[in-house]
């Protein structure tokens, strides 16, 4: 073993690498300087910005780096509030006071905070590597193979080297302040990840909002089949053509002006109402339960795609397939809306309709199942 921790010199005079004890005996700066050598790496310059500590230059340094970390705190900590107690339920334009422009925020305000909050964590490590990190210009010699123990060990040692000349175990203001912002940030992520989870969506039981659409009437109203349209217009048979399809919603006559907009809003209240061509309603192959949920040859079913949720409202009048734009799944609208092609499962629910006195379609009660893609309480 050579005096300064190097390796030993062989029964040939060539050099080895030395042995594990002797690893285990050296110190950090031997086998840092065991380790430049192995890779062929030769220090050119090594420069301490701040060579004596605790300068008024060095303070104002760690200031600045330290006001980056605490803005990423702030800006993650305003995104958690914001995320979890910001009004995020849609408001229709007109709503009392600034509700609407208040739900407009939303997105905007939780997109901004976690942006600013990434922004600084980078920024702060940026000038903290470049103001305060040691600058060092280093040569290394290429070469092949796979590293040795001796390699791993001493890479070890440089890296362990790096972060103690670094003297962040010094700088004390830089360490909380960037705790705090990635402390911050990491709970956002966890929040943003799981924010979907904090609502109950059992909160109800039976009543719940998995179970049940804004089609149900709960005091025996009707529920008619109305278009989007900024005047409400209810749907009769005579609006469609055969082969043709419109989009229609619920509605109460009962409802406020809120209320029926929220309805016209719901995730799950978009149904398609289909007329099929002349000949198609005699190879209609009906759903065991559900052959009196059609009129004529009108036929309703949910445009909530059961594989991801996606609006499902390609119709092809000559073959009468539905086609879902995300994942091309495709359904059968002579056999109950079946899915024949794509990643769907399950066949779209269909929800009863029919006529009342007046010529208008109305709701024959609630789908029967639910509505969308699965979940694991889904019973069908």
């Amino acid at each position: 073993m050579s005096g300064h921790g190097g390796p030993t010199e062989g029964p040939t005079g060539q050099r080895r690498p030395p042995s594990d004890a002797d690893l285990s005996t050296l110190s950090r700066e031997e086998l840092v300087r065991l380790g430049l050598a192995a890779d062929g790496v030769t220090i050119v310059r090594q420069e301490d910005p701040f060579p004596v500590p605790g300068t008024r230059a060095e303070k104002r340094t760690e200031r600045k780096v330290a006001r980056w970390f605490i803005i990423a705190a702030l800006a993650g900590l305003g995104f958690l509030v914001a995320f979890l107690f910001w009004p995020w339920e849609y408001a229709p334009p007109g709503s009392p006071g600034s509700q609407h422009l208040i739900y407009q925020l939303y997105t905007p305000i939780i997109g901004l905070l976690l942006g600013v909050s990434v922004y600084a964590i980078g920024a702060g490590t940026i000038v903290y590597a470049k103001s305060l990190l040691p600058h060092e210009t280093a040569v290394q010699e290429r070469h092949t193979g796979s590293s040795a123990e001796v390699d791993r060990v001493t890479t070890t040692a440089i890296l362990t080297d790096t972060g103690a000349r670094s003297n962040i175990g010094r700088r004390s203001l830089i360490k909380r302040a960037a705790g705090a912002g990635a402390g911050v940030l990491g709970v956002g992520a966890g929040v943003l990840a799981l924010g979907g989870l904090v609502r109950n969506p059992w909160q109800g039981g039976a009543n719940a909002a998995l179970w049940v659409t804004p089609w149900r009437s709960d005091n025996g109203e009707p529920v008619y089949l109305r278009y989007e349209e900024h005047d409400i217009t209810l749907a009769r048979p005579e609006d469609l053509a055969a082969g043709s399809i419109a989009t229609v919603f619920p509605y109460k006559r009962s409802w406020s002006e809120e209320e029926a907009h929220k309805a016209l809003r719901a995730s799950d209240s978009p149904v398609m109402l289909i007329r099929l061509r002349p000949g198609q309603a005699a190879q209609v192959i009906q759903r065991e339960g559900q052959v009196n949920f059609h009129y004529g040859d009108f036929y309703a079913y949910s445009k909530i795609c059961t594989h991801l949720g996606c609006p499902a409202s390609l119709y092809e009048a000559q073959t009468a397939r539905l086609l879902c734009p995300c994942h091309q799944s495709q359904f059968d609208m002579l056999a109950y809306a079946k899915p024949i092609f794509g990643p769907a499962t399950r066949a779209l629910p269909q929800l009863p309709i029919d006529v009342d006195d007046e010529g208008y379609f109305y709701a024959n009660g609630d789908f029967i199942e639910p509505v969308g893609p699965a979940f694991w309480e889904r019973r069908s």
